[in-house]
Order: C-alpha cells, then sequence, then structure tokens
C-alpha cells in the first residue's frame, strides 16, 4: 500500500507504519500545586516590580531634576563629616580613600562645589544646558587646579611615594594630567599651560567670551561705587535687565551732577513731575489667556553673537567724539557770528523748541547761549566734551531742512526725552533652537531627495528666515510641496515659504523663534534709521525678520490701512504710532484728529496739544469730523491753487520765506498749514452707523488728500468686504495686516495670502506703497507707563487748541416735529430728488427701497418745504430747487438756520484759513 501524502487524512482502517507513542502519565497532585504556587507568586513580583517601573517613568521631570540636586547635597553632607570633621567609621575610611583619592587636597572643596551645584539645580531646574556647562567647567577647573598642585608637590608616582602621597597633592586626577605635561613640558611651561586652561573653564563657567569681560567689569565696578541710599531702592526688586541698565545709567548721571548742556536746559524748562502711577495693566506685552508648562528639553542656551555688543559700543564712541568735534565748531562759528555779550540768537538760525539739525550735535539754542556767555567758550566746550556733557544726539532734527520748519506762533516747546522710553534686550543672532532646525531641514531635503542646501539664515525678533539654494534643474515646487513635512519635521504650524527671497536666488523658509523676543519702541526711535529720517510724521513700525530697525513715514504712505484679527497688535501699533508722533513732532508740525469708537482704546491721550478736537468716540460725530476733513481739504487746494504751488510743504516753505502775499485788499494773514493726522481706531462701528458719508468723506480724502497734507489711517478688526470697500483698497495703497482669521481676510486685507500664517501679539506683514511683496516685521512695544510720561510731558509744554467747527453741537439743530425719525430717509429723498431733479414717488420706492406709504410722506414733507411743487396725478412733481443750492436746503432739513449757513459762506469767502488765530 502507498503512503499517504502529508496534508491528507488516510483511508479508514488502514494501518499506520509508526509506532504508537507512549501514553504519558499526568504528575501528581502535589506537585502541580507548588507549580502553580510558584508561577502566581512569580507572577505577582514581576507584575509588582513592573508596576513600580511605570511609576518611575510617570514622576515629573521637575521632580527628578530635585532628586539629583538632594543626592549631590547628601554626598556633600558625607565627604564634608569625613574631610572636615574626620568621620571615624569604615565609612568614613572609604569616602576619604576615594574622595582624598581622586582629587587631592581639593577633597576639602567637594562639599562646597556640590552644594553649589544642588543650589543651582533647586533654583534653576528647567535650565538643563546651563547647567551641565557649568558642571563641566566646574570638572575642568577642578582637575586643571590638582594639576597644578600635583606639579607643585613635586609629581609624585604611586608606585613610588605611594597612595598617601598621591592623597596629600592632586590625587589621581593631578597624576594622570599633570605628570604627563610636566614629562613633555618643562613644570614651569606646564603650569603656564594649565593657568590658561584654568581661565578658559572659567569663561565656560560664566558663559562670556574674553573681549567682554572687561566692559562687564568696568560696569560692575561702576555700579558698586553709586550711593547706598540709592542702590537701596532697588534692593529686594526683581527688574528686567533692560530696566536694570537704565537705572545704573542714571546712578553715574547723577553721580557726575548736571552738566553744562543740563543746566541749560533746566532753566529754560521745568523739571518734569515725578509720575504718581507706578505701573498699568498693559504693561505686559506678550498676556495670554493660556498658560503651558514648557517641555522637558524645550529651552536652550541661547548663544549670543560674541563682538557685537562691543562694535556697537565702538562706533557710539566714534559718534560722541565726532559729534563733539562738530559742536566746537559750530559753536565757534555762532560765537563769530554774534557781538559779545549777546544773548539772543537769531530765530533764521535756529528756532525755539526745535530739536537741533545733524550738524549741530545735540546742542539747542540753549545750550549755545549759556556756552557762549562763559568766559571761554572753547574750553568750556572741551570740558563738556570730555565729561559727556555734550553727546550726540540720538535723534535728529524732527524736521527737515527747508520743510516743515518754524511755523508762527511756536512758543518755547522741549520734545520729550528719546531715553524716557526703555531699552529692550539685545538682539540674538542665533541659538541653538536655530542650529536644531537647519539640521531638520537637512534631513528632510536629504529624505525626499530634493537637490538643495540650507545656506544659513537670518534671526528676527519672531521669526527666523532659513535660506535654501536649489541645485542645477531643480523645480521651486520640490521645495514649496514639502511646507507640511517640513512643519512637522520643525514642529511648528506656523511656517511660512517665500519662493524666492526678495532680491536673492534662494527660497525663504520662516519658522517661529522659540523664545521671540519683545522690540522696545525707544530702540526704534533711537536707533540709525530714525536718527536719518526727521521728517515729523516718521513713525517706529518695529523690526523685520534681519532684526534691522524698520521706520514709516506716513506723508509718503500717503494713507495706511491696518487690519487683523482681535488680539493680533492693532491697538499696540495704533498706540506706537501717536507715541512716536509725540516724541519727534511739535504741536505746530502735526496735529491729530483720534476717532475711537471703543471709547477705551485712546482716552490716555486726551488733553494732548496735538489734538485739534476732543477724542470722538461717537460714530455719527466721527462721520462729521470727516466731513470737516474733506473741507478743510478743499480750502487747502483752494490755496494752493490760488498762489500756484502742488504741494502743502511748497506753499509752507514759500509762506516762511515771505514769497506769499495775500490778495491786495485782503486782510487775511496767510499762515503755513500743519500735517494733519486722523486716525480711525475701528471702521467697521463707523461702517455700520453711517456707511454712505463716511464712505463718501474716507472716498474724498484717500483720492485727494495727499498733497494737502491730510493723511489716513484705518484700523478695523473686521477685515470684510463690506467694510473694507474696492474704493478704500484703491485709494489706500499702504497696507499692515496682522495676524488674521481667514485666508479670505489676508486677500481682503493684501490681495494675496501670508497673514493667515503670522502668530499674532504684533507679528504683522508690511506693505507700503511701492513694494510688491510684503515685509515680515515684529511691531514695536511701548507700555502704557511709558505712554503716560509721554503725555504728561507734552501735556506741561503746551495746551491743546480745538477748533469749534470740527463737530457741530448736538444742540444746534433742531429737526421739526413733523420729521421725527425719518430725517436720514428725508435728507436721501431730497438729494436725490434735487440731483436728477426728477420728483417722483415711485422712483424713490425703487432707489430708496421703501413702501409706497413712506415714499408718498417724504414726497409730502418735500412739498411742504418747497421743494417740490404740488402732485400732477401720475405725472412727476416740478423740482423747485437747484442742485446749486443742495447743500443749504440739506441743511435747513437737519434744523441749521440760514444765517449760520450763510456766515459760513462768508468766512470761505473770505478767505481765511482754518488755523488763523
Amino acid at each position: 500500500m502507498a503512503q499517504s501524502r502529508p496534508g491528507r487524512t488516510a483511508p479508514k482502517g488502514a494501518k499506520s507504519r509508526t509506532p504508537a507513542k507512549k501514553q504519558q502519565q499526568p504528575p501528581p497532585t502535589l506537585v502541580r500545586g507548588i507549580k502553580s504556587v510558584g508561577s502566581g507568586a512569580a507572577h505577582a513580583v514581576g507584575g509588582g516590580v513592573r508596576g513600580i517601573g511605570h511609576g518611575a517613568r510617570d514622576v515629573s521631570p521637575e521632580v527628578r531634576r530635585d532628586g539629583l540636586a538632594i543626592t549631590l547635597l547628601i554626598f556633600a553632607i558625607i565627604i564634608a563629616a569625613r574631610e572636615w570633621w574626620s568621620l571615624s567609621s569604615w565609612a568614613g575610611t572609604a569616602v576619604h580613600f576615594v574622595a582624598a583619592g581622586t582629587f587631592g587636597v581639593l577633597a576639602f572643596a567637594i562639599p562646597v562645589l556640590l552644594l553649589v551645584m544642588a543650589i543651582r539645580l533647586f533654583r534653576a531646574p528647567q535650565e538643563g544646558h546651563t547647567n551641565n556647562r557649568i558642571a563641566l567647567g566646574v570638572l575642568m577647573l577642578t582637575v586643571i587646579v590638582d594639576a597644578i598642585i600635583h606639579i607643585a608637590k613635586g609629581t609624585p608616582s604611586p608606585g613610588a611615594d605611594g597612595l598617601e602621597a598621591l592623597q596629600s597633592a592632586g590625587g589621581v586626577m593631578g597624576y594622570l594630567v599633570g605628570s604627563p605635561l610636566a614629562a613633555i613640558l618643562t613644570p614651569g611651561l606646564a603650569v603656564t599651560v594649565l593657568v590658561l586652561l584654568g581661565l578658559l573653564a572659567i569663561l565656560i563657567i560664566a558663559g562670556i567670551p574674553l573681549r567682554e569681560v572687561i566692559p562687564r567689569v568696568r560696569h560692575l565696578f561702576g555700579r558698586s561705587e553709586g550711593d547706598g541710599d540709592e542702590d537701596g531702592d532697588d534692593a529686594g526688586l526683581d527688574l528686567p535687565e533692560h530696566r536694570t541698565l537704565a537705572r545704573a545709567g542714571e546712578k553715574q548721571k547723577k553721580q557726575r551732577g548736571p552738566s553744562l548742556i543740563e543746566r541749560a536746559r533746566s532753566k529754560m524748562s521745568p523739571e518734569p513731575a515725578t509720575s504718581d502711577i507706578d505701573g498699568y495693566e498693559a504693561d505686559e506685552a506678550f498676556a495670554a489667556a493660556a498658560a503651558t508648562a514648557a517641555q522637558e528639553g524645550s529651552e536652550f542656551d541661547d548663544i549670543i553673537d560674541p563682538g557685537g555688543e562691543h562694535r556697537a559700543a565702538q562706533a557710539r564712541a566714534e559718534a560722541e567724539a565726532r559729534a563733539a568735534d562738530q559742536a566746537k565748531r559750530d559753536a565757534r562759528a555762532a560765537h563769530d557770528a554774534h557781538a559779545p555779550g549777546t544773548e539772543e540768537i537769531s530765530e533764521t538760525s535756529v528756532y525755539p523748541g526745535a530739536v537741533p539739525q545733524p550738524g549741530a550735535a545735540g546742542l539747542s539754542p540753549y545750550d549755545v547761549t549759556e556756552v557762549l556767555e562763559t568766559s571761554d567758550e572753547a574750553a568750556a566746550l572741551a570740558v563738556a566734551a570730555v565729561a559727556g556733557g555734550v553727546k550726540a544726539p540720538e535723534s535728529t532734527s524732527i524736521v527737515p531742512r527747508g520743510e516743515q520748519g518754524k511755523l508762527e506762533n511756536s512758543n518755547p516747546y522741549v520734545l520729550p526725552d528719546p531715553h524716557m522710553l526703555v531699552a529692550g534686550a539685545p538682539h540674538k543672532t542665533r541659538s541653538a533652537a536655530n542650529d536644531r532646525v537647519v539640521e531638520s531641514l537637512k534631513s528632510v531635503l536629504e529624505q525626499f531627495g530634493v537637490d538643495a542646501t540650507v545656506t544659513g539664515f537670518t534671526r528676527g525678533p519672531t521669526v527666523t528666515r532659513y535660506e535654501v539654494e536649489l541645485g542645477h534643474g531643480v523645480k521651486v515646487e520640490k521645495i514649496t510641496q514639502l511646507s507640511k513635512n517640513i512643519a512637522y519635521a520643525v514642529a511648528s504650524a506656523d511656517i511660512r515659504i517665500l519662493s524666492p527671497i526678495p532680491g536673492k536666488m534662494a527660497i525663504g523658509i520662516e519658522i517661529p523663534n522659540v523664545d521671540r523676543e519683545t522690540v522696545a519702541l525707544g530702540d526704534v526711535l533711537r536707533s540709525q534709521v530714525a536718527i536719518k529720517n526727521d521728517h515729523p510724521m516718521a513713525i517706529g513700525i518695529g523690526k523685520d525678520v534681519e532684526g534691522g530697525y524698520v521706520m514709516a513715514n506716513l506723508a509718503k504712505m500717503p494713507h495706511l490701512l491696518v487690519a487683523g484679527a482681535t488680539g493680533a497688535g492693532k491697538s499696540s501699533f495704533v498706540n506706537s504710532m501717536i507715541t512716536s508722533i509725540l516724541m519727534r513732532s511739535t504741536p505746530q508740525e502735526v496735529r491729530m484728529v483720534l476717532v475711537d469708537p471703543k471709547r477705551v482704546e485712546l482716552t490716555m491721550y486726551e488733553g494732548i496739544p496735538h489734538l485739534i478736537t476732543p477724542i470722538i468716540t461717537d460714530p455719527k460725530k466721527a462721520a462729521q469730523a470727516l466731513e470737516w476733513v474733506v473741507k478743510e481739504m478743499d480750502m487747502r487746494y483752494d490755496d494752493l491753487a490760488l498762489f500756484g504751488y502742488k504741494h502743502v510743504d511748497d506753499f509752507n516753505k514759500a509762506v516762511r520765506a515771505g514769497k506769499v502775499k495775500p490778495l491786495p485788499g485782503s486782510e487775511r494773514k496767510i499762515h503755513t498749514y500743519p500735517y494733519l493726522l486722523v486716525i480711525v481706531d475701528e471702521l467697521a462701528d463707523l461702517m455700520m452707523v453711517a456707511p454712505r458719508d463716511v464712505d463718501e468723506s474716507i472716498q474724498r480724502i484717500t483720492q485727494l488728500a495727499r498733497a494737502a497734507g491730510i493723511h489716513l489711517v484705518l484700523a478695523t478688526q473686521r477685515p470684510s468686504v463690506d467694510i473694507i470697500t474696492g474704493t478704500i483698497k484703491a485709494n489706500v495703497p499702504s497696507r499692515l495686516a496682522f495676524a488674521t482669521s481667514s485666508l479670505a481676510d489676508s486677500r481682503v486685507v493684501l490681495d494675496m495670502p501670508g497673514a493667515e500664517k503670522l502668530i499674532g501679539q504684533g507679528d504683522a506683514l508690511f506693505l507700503p506703497m511701492g513694494s510688491s511683496k510684503p515685509m515680515r516685521v515684529q511691531g514695536a512695544w511701548v507700555t502704557e507707563t511709558e505712554i503716560h510720561e509721554a503725555v504728561e510731558h507734552v501735556k506741561r509744554q503746551a495746551q491743546p487748541e480745538f477748533r469749534s467747527d470740527v463737530i457741530q453741537a448736538s444742540n444746534s439743530a433742531v429737526v421739526s416735529e413733523d420729521i421725527g425719525d425719518d430725517l436720514d430717509d428725508l435728507l436721501q429723498a431730497a438729494e436725490l430728488v434735487i440731483t436728477t431733479q426728477l420728483g417722483s414717488t415711485s422712483m424713490l420706492q425703487r432707489k430708496l427701497k421703501m413702501g409706497f406709504a413712506k415714499a408718498g410722506r417724504l414726497m409730502d414733507l418735500l412739498e411742504s418745504r418747497e421743494i417740490v411743487g404740488p402732485s400732477h396725478g401720475s405725472k412727476a412733481r416740478d423740482v423747485l430747487v437747484m442742485p446749486d443750492d443742495l447743500a443749504g436746503t440739506l441743511a435747513i432739513l437737519r434744523g441749521d438756520t440760514p444765517a449760520s449757513v450763510g456766515n459760513d459762506d462768508v468766512e470761505d469767502d473770505a478767505g481765511e484759513g482754518p488755523w488763523a488765530d
């Protein structure tokens, strides 16, 4: 019979050739019970051990670091008990054998080092990289000192002198390092090398380069020389770094005493009163609603650009030296131009209240006056220059030469000190996080086989732009298609790809920083770009991606649209813009109209002399103010056309030069026109209350007001097409977009995507007029305390002079009782009938979208006011008012008296400017 195949069942009844296996007998019951008990015990013990292990993994990193600190503290106590107090036991002997045998005589200092490290871990457990750096530096320094001691003791060896000789010298560490070094070099040269290595270990512990040691030591000794009372003021205060440095500078200034320049300024202007306001809720820059604990390893030790601070200090010193030399020449020239004993300076050369021109090197008219009154002018200037009294100004003249210079009725006005605004932290050019992101980008490019190289990066305050250069024949889309993979690799969802970077043959990948910086407005206004741009309408924007300061000239924009979601930074930008105007411009140069429908954003600026009307909070009054701006624009254009000038700057220069004379027979006194800045904090609220009037006024202002010196800033948190209409977008070329909630909002503001990927809190895209692509900036931050200080200063300098005709009084217009609440509809109907010269009820129904009853009532009201004639059946009514009389007719319907309308016309015909006394 053939054998059955594997996998198949044998036929029934067939005999198997394989012998049957012998059946095994089951084990006894006792053996089975013992086996079950042992297996159960093993499972129980294993499960308990595994449970303990899982519980240990659940311990937080902070508790683990505290455990390490407690362990170091225990070792410090045990070693101190043996080395300091000679613990007599077998444990003490073992501890001495290990500690003294390893570190020699330095075993006495080991408890102190362990105690210091334990305290460091207790106080700063989150700074893992810094703690590791300090531990490495301490270990290096200990080994180097052991080697020096070992060489000084004659380089004993364990074979010839025994272990006790090593314990009394540098121990095993000193023997392993000192003996080979002394054998290769001479002992004296070996000690020199070890001393230099010890200096390197100290620098590693401190975390600073060698070139910064001397400036920091000088600064430390400069602070220690202050009075005890002044040092006591800051005792116990945890001040930020920039405020501590600022107060240190103030202490040195008080120690030197008032300089020649400061005494002159104190004579001309009173000392500002000390503000009783300690702080405000809005002083914190990055206040978030949710706070999360930092993950372990998310903190990085920042690597600041070595030498950057030194180069900046050297540049400032050179600028001060050049300014001092220029000051001497200017003072001698001023002295030669005046007779001895002259106390006044010609008004044509300098004028009161003006910040000096760049050539004046910080000398105001008051400074020059006192210098000229001294017995030896050159000697006084030399002493002042050496003592630091004559210093290069942080900001140059607030006005360019020949543009908006000396204006009429310019009372002595002193601008706020630029140092009134606090300084921010130094800019970081690189950190460990940047290096880690570069490695991640390289890894992504290698994984997907893209021939591209990360060539570098530029770190900004909020984001870092990494530059990627493509290989030959590689498409740009290869990088843009990897946006989600790059975001995954760098663990950040808010990345933005620029293809290409404007002006470079590279692709930019903008990734947010894990340690973003705050850009202080004071740093922006004290920067070189602010010093060079001396226009009174120049404002501080912030910092760009490359860390450079960004200034903007509102007169060149000429209008600005600011939009973004709630909390993105619009109000902070408005505060920075107004503060920049207050810090750089006088009320005779820039006047402002502030519209604040939210009633709380701009109230702190109430009463500043730059306002021409109190802050407007009523949307209806805001519409009236915009209509007044249109009238002011028309009046300025009338003067420009009458005297033959195209821009208000040219007109003002001609007025100051005496080239513009009143017409024969006119008693008008011609004045210069200041810049007029209109700021609307919330455009959406105005468009909801009076959309037609507001849209028409904004349209006329943005179309024509550039040459008249009138500029408009519109801010809104609702960037939709019904608020930011096509007319507004067409006439407002400059845009500043903060973080938006959707791609559609970004397209409304910028006409391109990008704003939806911003990270908020001042991060914005700035698109000035003439630029094809927006630049990414971090908006400048100014605290509410600084704003109040600047406002109080300008309030002490001058009082506001409000215009009474900007906003009409609410009780000036008396609406007839038969009109009631239909005034707005009646005005629209009257305007429609008069402009079309067609008095038809059906037309009102169609155009104004109302019913027949209301349209008939409006037509009856127009008939009672003799605007239209009586009804002639189905024919249209006769219109009795010509289009030229539209303005007067509408004024009468609003309740204004014909006399007031006539007086306004007379004043306009008289040619009296709105800024006349």
